[in-house]
């Protein structure tokens, strides 16, 4: 028995896959009980025992033909055809071969490779701490010279392109906050290499197109920078390239001149250019728009012998101004538009002084100078005057209504020195109405002073009942 059963595994299975499938004969399913013996290799074998084997052949074939799928799955066939539980692995399966980090060579405690110090992205075992490499004296790419190297962070020199792309928005916002140390900081952080003398262009190019008060913000800046990160002479090739490209920047501000001329004079008066700068360039200018920017210098410098500051150059524009100076320069605005009669003119004036939330200190100044005045002439001035305010929008509704509700409030003490003041107030207010400059609930409000009247010197002193 044990030689037939030895005889029976050791049958080739290439063999056993060309034999029938058919486990039976046709007399063993007519129940016949006869034994049936197959002769293979010259060896004859008992069918029930190449059944046997035809079974557990086509089990392997169709456990490799699915165990890739299958393995993933949780179940699997086993070698006796038997299907594995979920969870369980079958041993030939690639999972189990390939996904085991185990060593195959069967050597080891299971523990992981390189003690928990390999794999990707892993710079050690936790905790280690690197030493300073030495260098090695063999090694043939050694070079004496890298013992005393110093590493530094180089910053590559700006060109003009990135020049303007970065200093632009700086410059915008330094409008904003006014903080020359902030910029001065953020400059030294750049290379600027050649291209500094094109930071004072850069400004004053940006403030022609500004209002007066960032004109004023750029000669500061241009001060405090001087000495620091530009030098004298990089303010004064700023300044000749400005003198050249006048003609283009006169494209877009056309008092371009005038406004250069008063940027040379404000650095002389600064020390931040040098006195002979304009004195150089004498006999030497060919170009209009040039030679009419070194004249507007030369006059403002001469102004400055007689006693007028340069420092002023840009008027007295924005909220950083006192209100006493402001209501002098109000008061000095109204007295030379009534000089001169240039609604224009006094308008540019008011734009200038950029403080649009106390324009209500001109409409207050305006109405006191008609109660004051004892002509028609000065009436009819100021008329025109708040009309012309009124419709181009300079002055706004509710800086109109303040000016006009301080009349009200002060005209008693007004009174004490003008004593016709109530009935030249009610006149202005009604033409102010009737030219529609103010409305009819503002217009109502103005205040008459009530007049009392005796019946007759012999009634002992009683009042009349109607009121007049």
């Amino acid at each position: 028995m044990e030689v037939e059963n030895e005889q029976i595994y050791n049958v080739n299975p290439t063999e056993l896959d060309h034999l029938s499938d058919t486990p039976f004969s046709g007399e063993e399913e007519n129940g016949g009980s006869e034994e049936i013996k197959t002769e293979i290799n010259g060896n004859w074998i008992a069918a029930t025992s190449i059944n046997e084997a035809k079974i557990n052949a086509r089990a392997k074939r169709r456990l490799r033909k699915n165990s890739s799928r299958d393995s993933g799955r949780g179940d699997s066939v086993s070698d006796n055809g038997d299907a594995l539980k979920s969870g369980v692995t079958a041993p030939t399966s690639p999972k189990g071969k390939f996904l085991d980090r185990r060593s195959r060579s069967g050597k080891g405690r299971g523990l992981p490779k390189k003690g928990g110090a390999g794999g990707k992205g892993v710079w050690g075992t936790p905790g280690q701490v690197y030493d300073v490499e030495e260098v090695d004296i063999k090694d043939p790419n050694y070079d004496d010279d890298q013992e005393n190297c110093v590493y530094e962070t180089v910053v590559p020199p700006l060109d003009e392109r990135a020049f303007d792309k970065t200093l632009t928005p700086m410059l915008q916002e330094y409008f904003e906050h006014g903080d020359t140390n902030e910029v001065a900081e953020m400059l030294r952080d750049l290379n600027l290499g050649e291209m500094k003398y094109s930071v004072p262009v850069l400004a004053v190019s940006l403030s022609l197109e500004g209002k007066a008060s960032h004109r004023e913000m750029t000669s500061k800046l241009l001060s405090d920078l001087c000495g620091t990160v530009v030098s004298t002479s990089d303010v004064e090739k700023s300044f000749d390239r400005l003198l050249k490209e006048l003609p283009e920047l006169m494209l877009d501000s056309p008092r371009a001149p005038q406004l250069v001329g008063q940027f040379i004079a404000r650095a002389v008066g600064d020390g931040i250019l040098c006195s002979t700068y304009i004195d150089s360039y004498k006999g030497t200018v060919d170009c209009v728009q040039a030679r009419a920017a070194l004249d507007r210098a030369t006059v403002l410098l001469s102004m400055k012998k007689g006693g007028k500051r340069i420092d002023s150059v840009w008027g007295s524009g924005g909220g950083q101004q006192s209100v006493k100076h402001l209501v002098k320069e109000i008061d000095m605005l109204l007295k030379e538009y009534l000089l001169s009669g240039d609604v224009s003119e006094a308008e540019r004036c008011l734009q200038e002084l950029e403080v649009p939330h106390f324009h209500h200190e001109l409409v207050y100044e305006a109405i006191v100078m008609v109660l004051e005045s004892t002509g028609e002439t000065t009436l009819k001035m100021m008329l025109d005057l708040l009309k012309s305010l009124w419709t181009s929008t300079v002055i706004t509704l509710d800086q109109m209504k303040r000016g006009y509700e301080r009349v009200y409030r002060e005209i008693p003490d007004i009174n004490l020195d003008v004593p016709h003041s109530y009935s030249m107030l009610e006149r202005f207010v009604e033409e102010c109405f009737q030219a529609g400059i103010i409305s009819k609930p503002l217009r109502d409000l103005c205040p008459s002073r009530g007049r009392k009247r005796f019946v007759s010197e012999g009634d002992g002193g009683r009042l009349k009942l109607e009121s007049y």
